[in-house]
């Protein structure tokens, strides 16, 4: 294979052994009587590969005319400076149009470099003008720049506009959508990108993982597994992490660990990472640190990621003493600065134990300006152990940064009807009219034989919505037998107990488990498991104990704070959540 130019060239053929150095070859170029220009093309990339990028630009000045494949060569090489840019712009003031590789480039330098949006859309004009946009190298790019842009919409219709598809186009959209939040969507087009015969890459394969892990969804999870296996990127490490981090956020953290076990030797800090955050989302920190001292003691250095599972697991097994000590091992024997969201543990641990004070002292002295999820987890902390005047202190803060955080209003408003302080709960009601916020619809989602299906509260458009309603007033009537009573705190004071009894039974989580229940979700000896957007609220959390009772059976549930294992009567959260 020749690697310096076109076969059928006359230009002299140079040695192989020179191509480890670009210097070699090029001092060899410079000896011959003829060079082609293909052989300087090469040189450029060859010396940007050795981490000599000064001289692939002396080896461009030199080409007496350059062509688009030296442009794009060097713009190719340089897509991490703003100088790609500057490139562009010259090359066109040239006769030279753009070609669809070096769109790619210059899509991928508006996504490593600050404030190229602007720019990236005058590209994406330019390339629809050269009919460039829909060709399979500048249309997955153009896909990754509207997905690194935080714009999933713009980045599917990309994808939907483009009449071949190959693995790459396949692996950016997948990949896309999954960053942005768009599980369902993201684990559709891998479907189809399967069904469609096109082959898989490591990325599509991890991007369809991240999907699962959003989801919890276990079975989605062992069908990609069993895909990864067939096209042998189980043994890859990016793939492997995902593995680890799709089962361990299902729930399924031994799953994740015997994945982890299989791929110990390739398994990389970004894996050993997500095991421990696989046990942290339990509240198993025993197995947290063991997992962290073995880690150390392989050598692998642990980095902020590390420390943020070992917080986060404390905080779940409402460890207080071992949250403050080891924000401090994080900066005294590792040199790691704490970040906001390792702060952010340990306030919401401190004000999980009660220690209301501690918690506001640490959030207005620490090293950060306290952001939204701070004085979130302090006014969720002031709800649970009544704290009213604090609690209306913290959703004025939590206010002052975003007037539309649905939650400040609805926490506040119910932690003041707890103490029955009703003209104040009106206010807070009215202001959130005045300002227009709307409460974020909960919903929740169930998998049944790998199909993921989707409730929000009081929903009815589910094919089977006689059975699941039928089912669930015969669940709430059993476990009232049990002694089960309605917790009434989060519901508003003037709405009649009728009202609120049916509002109560109808919400998304309770519609999810009485259709697992309908359908066969969970055979005899298996969990039924559910995942929540928001928080769980007390009334479910409460039935769901009760309901785990009546019908002898495990109930999993994932909500937006961590796992809830329900079983006898009693939830592993120890109703602190």
């Amino acid at each position: 294979m020749n690697l310096l130019g076109d076969p059928t060239s006359a230009a002299p053929a140079l040695k192989p052994e020179s191509i480890a150095d670009p210097r070699i070859l090029h001092a060899q170029a410079l000896k011959s009587s003829r060079v082609d220009r293909s052989i300087f093309n090469n040189l450029i990339t060859l010396y940007a590969k050795s981490n000599l990028l000064d001289s692939s630009l002396r080896v461009f000045k030199q080409i007496p005319s350059p062509n688009i494949v030296s442009w794009t060569s060097l713009i190719s090489v340089h897509s991490s400076s703003p100088l790609s840019l500057t490139l562009f712009l010259s090359m066109l003031r040239r006769p030279i149009l753009p070609n669809q590789r070096t769109l790619a480039s210059l899509f991928k330098a508006c996504v490593s470099l600050p404030r190229c949006l602007l720019f990236g859309l005058s590209l994406h004009a330019l390339s629809f003008k050269l009919s460039l946009n829909a060709q399979p190298f500048s249309g997955s790019a153009l896909v990754n720049f509207y997905s690194k842009y935080r714009l999933p919409i713009d980045a599917r219709k990309v994808f939907d506009e483009m009449p071949e598809r190959d693995e790459v186009c396949y692996a950016a959209v997948i990949v896309g959508l999954a960053q942005n939040f768009k599980p369902l969507e993201s684990l559709s087009l891998f479907a189809a990108m399967k069904s469609s015969n096109v082959g898989s890459t490591m990325y599509s394969v991890s991007g369809a993982l991240r999907a699962v892990a959003d989801l919890a969804a276990l079975e989605q999870c062992r069908m990609i597994h069993g895909h990864a296996v067939v096209t042998g990127f189980d043994k890859n490490v990016i793939v492997g992490s995902a593995l680890v981090d799709g089962y361990g956020k299902s729930g399924f953290v031994s799953d994740a660990r015997k994945v982890f076990d299989e791929n110990i030797a390739v398994m990389n800090i970004v894996g050993w990472n997500a095991l421990m955050a696989g046990y942290a989302q339990q509240g198993d920190s025993i197995s947290v640190i063991k997992l962290f001292q073995s880690m150390v003691n392989v050598r692998f250095v642990p980095d902020e990621y590390s420390f943020l599972a070992a917080l986060s697991g404390f905080y779940n097994a409402g460890l207080v003493g071992e949250s403050e000590i080891w924000l401090k091992r994080m900066k005294l024997e590792y040199g790691i600065e704490p970040g906001l969201e390792h702060y952010t543990c340990l306030i919401g641990a401190l004000g999980k134990a009660g220690r209301l004070e501690d918690a506001e002292r640490i959030a207005t002295t620490m090293p950060f300006n306290p952001d939204a999820a701070v004085w979130r987890s302090l006014l969720s902390s002031c709800a649970y152990h009544g704290a009213a005047d604090m609690a209306l202190r913290m959703a004025r803060r939590l206010l002052e940064l975003d007037p539309n955080d649905d939650s400040a209003y609805t926490i506040a408003a119910n932690v003041l009807s707890v103490a029955g302080r009703w003209s104040e709960v009106a206010d807070m009601r009215k202001l959130m009219k005045d300002r227009r916020v709307k409460k974020e619809v909960g919903k929740s989602w169930i998998e049944v034989k790998g199909e993921v299906h989707m409730f929000m509260a009081g929903d009815r458009k589910h094919e089977r919505t006689e059975e699941i309603y039928e089912k669930l007033a015969e669940l709430m009537e059993s476990i009232e037998k049990l002694g089960y009573k309605p917790v009434w705190d989060e519901m508003l004071h003037e709405v009649g107990k009728g009202e609120k009894k049916e509002a109560l039974w109808y919400h998304s989580e309770k519609l999810a488990l009485a259709y697992g229940i309908v359908s066969g979700a969970a055979p005899a000896g298996k969990p039924m498991r559910i995942i929540k957007n928001l928080r769980i609220c007390k009334d479910c959390h409460e039935a769901f104990k009760y309901i785990s009772r009546a019908t002898d059976k495990e109930i999993i549930v994932r909500d937006v704070n961590r796992y809830h294992k329900f079983l006898n009567g009693s939830c592993t959260c120890g109703d602190i959540w």
